[in-house]
Order: C-alpha cells, then structure tokens, then sequence
C-alpha cells in the first residue's frame, strides 16, 4: 500500500534518525567491529548523556518531587520462586511460529496484525492463530516459501545457573520487570521508611526478555531499561489513584516535549488483559512509516495479585495494618511503566526537523535540526570562539570553564572549522544555545547567543551568561 506524503516524510525520518544516532555518537549497533550482534545498542557519548537527562529528569519528577515516593534499586538476580508466585514461569510466553525453510522465527501474532490486519489477534490461542495463518497460506516473510510450522508457546525470560558446575547449580532467571523486586521488598520498605499509604516506589533498572522478533531500531530489544512505580494503595482508593497517575503521566509526555498529536491512550479490552490486572491502558506512539501506533508507557491496575501471590508462595504476612480502620488487608497497586529505550526513541523522532534555507553564498541548503527539549539536550550550550585566534580562545575557555562549574551541566566547546558548519554541527546534536566569542568580546565584555531554534541572535554580558542559560534549561 503507497504511502501518503505524511507518512512517506515520517518513514524517512526514521531512517535519518537511525543514521544520525551513529553518525553524531547518540547509538550504535552492539559489538559493530564483529559484525553486530542483532538487536543489541550501545549508547555513544551524546546518547548516555541524553538517556541519563531521561533517567534523571524521571527520579526528579516521580521520586524527589512527590512526598508519597521512595527509591529502590533490586537486584537483577533474584529467587527462582519469585518468578513462579508471580506467574512469569507459567504465563509470560509469547507465540512463536518458525519457518522450516529458512528457520527464521517470528510472532504469531505480529504476523496476523501486520500481514494480516487482524487488531485482536494478541487475544487469540495458538491453535486459532495457526488455523488463520493456514487458512491464509501465508508466507515466511523473510524467504517467500508458505512454510511456517505451528504456532507454539515460547517463554521469554532468559535463564541461567548459579555455581560452578551447571548439573548441580541453581537454575534462575533474568528478571523481564522490575516490579517483582518492589514486591518483594515491600515489607521491608514500609518497616525502614516510615511509609504510609497511599505510597509509592520507584525503580530505575535493567530487565531482559527474549524476545522472538525485536527489532525497529531501539523499539524492541532484548536488554532495555524500564522507570517503573508500584503505588499501593487502599482498595477502594485505587481507581481515583489509576487515575491521577493518569494525569501524571500525560504531565510527564508533554514534560519531554512530546507532540500531543502523536501520542493517544488505548483501552485493553478484557480479553487483553494480563493475569494480574483490573485495567490497563497503554499510551500509544504514532511512529512513523509502517509502524504506525505502538505502544509506549503503560498503566495497570495490578489489583492486590502480586502481594497475594508473594505472601501465598513465601508464607510472609503481607498486610498492611490500618492504624485509623483498625484493620489488615492487603493493599491494591497502580503501576505506570515507562521504558528509557522507547522514551529515548519517541523524543529523538518528535524532535527531528529539517528546515530549508540558504547558505552564506545564497545557495539553497537543508538544515537538520534536533530540537529537543532544552533540559534533556546532551549539550545545554556551547562555546565557540569566532576564530582560532590566542586572545579570543582564552576568553572562550575561561567561559567554557564558568558555565561547567556554575551550571553543574555538560557545555560543548568547538573551535573547528568556520562557524556556520560549527552552528550546524551543534544544531544536529540539539544544543539549544550557542555562546559566540568574537573580537567585539575583548572590548564589551559580551558574547552573542544563539538560539537553535530560531536562529535569532542577541548579544548578553559575558557575566550574564550562567543565569541566562540556567533560565532557559531547566
């Protein structure tokens, strides 16, 4: 099916944007000088500064900022039977046809939503998957023969053993969530903090599922970060808080400067629903191209499921004891889930532009401009001495040096080449200031800033420049 202009300008940004993260430092493909490894992303220099803005801005607004939060940092290792009381053993498996030509493997169910156009086709057993995909003689997508076997269930998690010796040593898993390790700990958090309800916990980490089709960039891979929160709450309160972290949640979107438009919530229906929640709603990401909507952030209500299920399996008494009521039960969780790798994606993709202008001989050009929001910009500013001349690099060092010590932030400093390609260069990176240092320096003590955005120019004290940029990067 032909694309429309729209969607043809998105699909090839997607491609740009993937080009631009190894060109300028932001990603690149895991163990590149071997060939790769599929699926797997290490984070260049502009992109861990641009992920860590993430993970920090995240703990700022959810954790520090709200007197109803806590921190947490778990293991990734964790008890065998954490994983069996919470139901990943049994229930966290994915449909898998192979192709017996090719041997290449697929999702079910991908296959019946993007081949087929089937919307629910996540609520469909394997055996009805299979009866489709036959009735359809559909073909592997990767070699072109109607050779795909049945569709069977695949547990994701990946699995390995603790001790030396792999026939007598412990078998345990890679956590695929965060959450268990929030759970897990809840006893301990409401004894060492002084906690009460309603309250929540927050968690930064890695997790791990092997995943049957990743791909689509950083969108879908086997080691990702999540920023997850488990809010306990009474029972009977916990609608009215699935629906203030609702609000929280969009807060946090437009935060990272993302375009409403692009972003929409979508209601599982009851047959979506995982085992251990009430309500789930997904916050949906309009990605360009043939991708189209997927999904984003996430938000369950898991109901009292995992405490239940924790205090069934380990024997621990998980109740909360209600001084006002009098009373124990067992509080009900609200989790929003947000994933680094897919935030980090989505802002990358809004920010991109290119704008058409001329060059300074009047020539037509593009200008790639990544306009991120200034407080998750790798760079805040940068400074760049006019030319490289002895009395003009001394002033823009003793700048450069100013505004790292006052600023606490990272600040470019770039005497490379003429300055349009130096003010390119800092556009592409999302800089959202430019602090030129020029001969008119040495005599008013002033330098011109540059906005990236717009390209207007104005001239400040150089002993203004700390607090000019402390206003406009927060």
């Amino acid at each position: 099916m032909a694309l429309d202009s729209a969607q043809a300008t998105r699909a090839a940004t997607m491609d740009k944007i993937v080009a631009l993260c190894k060109r300028r430092g932001f990603v690149y493909p895991g163990s590149d000088i071997y060939g790769g490894l599929a699926n797997t992303w290490d984070y260049g220099p502009l992109g861990v500064e641009l992920k860590n803005n993430i993970k920090q801005l995240w703990w700022k607004t959810f954790v520090h900022r709200r007197p109803d939060m806590i921190g947490l940092d778990a293991a990734i290792l964790m008890h065998p039977k954490v994983w069996e009381a919470s139901g990943h053993v049994v229930n966290f498996n994915d449909p898998l046809v192979d192709c017996k030509t090719c041997k290449s493997r697929f999702r079910a169910d991908h296959l019946l939503e993007d081949k087929l156009g089937i919307g629910d086709a996540a609520t469909k057993t394997p055996a009805e998957m299979t009866a489709i995909l036959q009735d359809a003689n559909l073909a592997c997508p990767n070699c072109g023969n109607r050779t795909l076997t049945d569709a069977r269930q695949f547990n994701m998690m990946f699995s390995t053993t603790i001790g030396p010796v792999s026939t007598t040593s412990q078998r345990v898993y890679l956590r695929p969530e965060t959450a268990q390790g929030i759970f897990v700990q809840y006893k301990n958090l409401l004894a060492t903090s002084r906690v009460k309800l309603p309250f929540g916990a927050g968690q930064i980490g890695k997790a791990f599922r092997n995943e049957i089709t990743p791909g689509n960039f950083i969108f879908r891979v086997l080691e990702f970060e999540q920023m997850e929160i488990e809010y306990f709450a009474k029972p009977e309160e916990s609608a009215a808080a699935f629906e203030s972290w609702l609000g929280a949640m969009w807060a946090w979107i437009r935060l990272i400067g993302l375009d409403d438009a692009h972003v929409r919530v979508r209601e599982h229906s009851r047959e979506e629903l995982s085992h251990y929640s009430s309500r789930t709603l997904d916050f949906e990401y309009d990605f360009p191209g043939t991708m189209g909507w997927k999904e984003l952030y996430g938000l369950a209500n898991r109901t009292d499921f995992d405490l239940a299920r924790h205090q069934e399996t380990s024997g621990v008494d998980l109740t909360y004891f209600d001084q006002a009521a009098n009373t124990r039960y067992l509080p009900h969780v609200i989790e929003p889930t947000f994933g680094v790798e897919r935030t980090f994606l989505t802002v990358m993709l809004d920010a991109y532009d290119e704008e058409e202008t001329v060059d300074v001989n009047g020539k037509a050009d593009t200008r790639v401009v990544l306009r991120l929001a200034p407080r998750l910009a790798p760079y805040k500013a940068a400074v760049l001495p006019l030319a490289r001349k002895p009395e003009l690099t001394a002033v823009a060092r003793e700048l450069f040096t100013t505004l790292q010590d006052e600023l606490d932030t990272l600040v470019d400093y770039d005497e490379t080449a003429n300055i349009g390609k130096r003010y390119r260069r800092q556009d592409e990176i999302g800089t959202p200031f430019c602090l030129t240092v020029d001969f008119d320096s040495l005599e008013d003590g002033a330098v011109t800033v540059r906005d990236r955005d717009t390209m207007a120019q104005e001239r400040i004290a150089i002993a203004d420049a700390p607090a000019y940029l402390r206003h406009r990067v927060r």
